[in-house]
């Protein structure tokens, strides 16, 4: 049987963080989108309420919700404000892959620490010359003796400057492409690494995004996760957590820009009547509605899938564009309808245009999810076939 509504305990989970956005986070969107500033004191209210690492399992000291409840949270922080979202959620991703593939000794030195008080992590894959190409990394990990020495350079790194530590992709056997990547969890205070200074991006100002240098970092064996050549495999694993995550986001996005636009359709008048009355804008924001309705659903499917032990690639890959794709479009279309005014500083839709974008870049940029798409769309043919 399939039903569309939430059993108490997502309801008020969805109301928890519906209050937190509404409190915490969109008041103080605008300062954190003018400074740059790190959202830590909002994190820290965050932490207190149990939004943050709320997929580390009970006997790790977290909540042990799944990827639907994720979603839930997801949205309403990112309707309040994405950049300090993206603050919040990043250290899903690096807890992902700990959760997934690590041993009882490295969920509980890199998983409890993270319930006992606030810290945060990185997940770092993405390099200058490898982002989509993650088979690019040159990164590399060479065991001598009972460590790993690391060397290689990350980039575009959220929470890099933050984060007390690392999940860091490398190569331990550079010719054998992807099978030959590594996982590695490396601690923040680790002699030989360096930290960038803050990019100055386009939106979400409020995340942290560093690039991160390894020189000569001495990485213990048993901070190996998996065997090596597992790294690949375990990195798009945690992606399959995490995307619906970030989908939902997208979504939170998207529906904060069609409740401004909304809004300033029925207020704003022009020829004697609301603009809300000329069809070319009331039909702007009927697509808005229905898209924002479907990329929900689209989120809610794959985030369900994950959590029943279902492999769902494709579906979080079909979530993560179109969720990305519409929070860009529907962003776009709430300038439209302010007008002038949309391209004004001073009116909030400037802003969610200008965060919207990263959506199609980051965790896997549109272009990719569709090769994602494609790829298992023609493998389920085969075999059925």
């Amino acid at each position: 049987m399939v039903d569309f509504f939430l059993n108490d305990e997502q309801r008020q989970i969805q109301q928890l963080a519906n209050q937190f956005a509404t409190k915490e986070v969109k008041p103080r969107s605008a300062h954190h989108d003018e400074t740059g500033e790190f959202p830590r004191d909002i994190c820290a209210k965050a932490w207190e309420l149990g939004l943050m690492n709320t997929h580390i399992p009970e006997e790790y000291g977290g909540m042990g919700l799944g990827s639907f409840e994720g979603c839930l949270i997801a949205e309403e922080i990112a309707s309040g404000c994405t950049g300090i979202g993206t603050a919040m959620e990043a250290n899903n991703l690096a807890e992902a892959p700990v959760i997934l593939a690590g041993t009882e000794e490295q969920k509980k030195k890199f998983l409890v620490p993270m319930t006992e008080e606030l810290k945060f992590a990185a997940y770092c894959v993405t390099e200058p010359g490898a982002g989509s190409d993650v088979a690019g990394v040159k990164t590399t990990a060479k065991k001598i003796g009972d460590e790993y020495i690391l060397n290689g350079q990350k980039m575009w790194i959220t929470n890099a400057g933050v984060a007390d530590w690392y999940y860091v992709l490398a190569a331990t056997d550079a010719s054998a492409g992807h099978r030959g990547m590594s996982a590695f969890l490396v601690q923040r205070d680790s002699e030989g690494i360096s930290v960038g200074a803050k990019e100055k991006n386009m939106g979400q100002r409020a995340s942290d995004t560093r690039g991160v240098t390894f020189e000569d970092v001495k990485v213990p064996a048993n901070n190996l996760l998996g065997k090596e050549g597992d790294g690949f495999k375990i990195s798009m694993q945690a992606f399959d957590h995490t995307r619906p995550l970030v989908a939902s986001a997208a979504v939170g996005l998207a529906r904060s820009a069609m409740e401004h636009a909304l809004k300033y359709s029925l207020e704003r008048h022009a020829f004697g009547q609301p603009i809300f009355n000329n069809q070319a804008i009331s039909f702007m924001l009927a697509d808005m509605a229905k898209d924002i309705d479907a990329a929900r659903m689209l989120c809610w499917r794959s985030a369900w899938l994950i959590d029943q032990g279902v492999r769902n690639s494709k579906e979080a890959a079909m979530a993560k564009a179109f969720a990305a794709d519409t929070a860009m479009r529907v962003a776009t279309d709430a300038v439209q309808i302010f007008g002038g005014y949309g391209y004004s500083h001073e009116y909030p839709v400037e802003k969610l245009m200008r965060d919207a974008k990263i959506f199609q870049i980051y965790e896997g940029t549109s272009q990719i999810q569709r090769v994602i798409i494609s790829k298992q769309i023609a493998a389920e043919l085969k075999m059925s076939s």
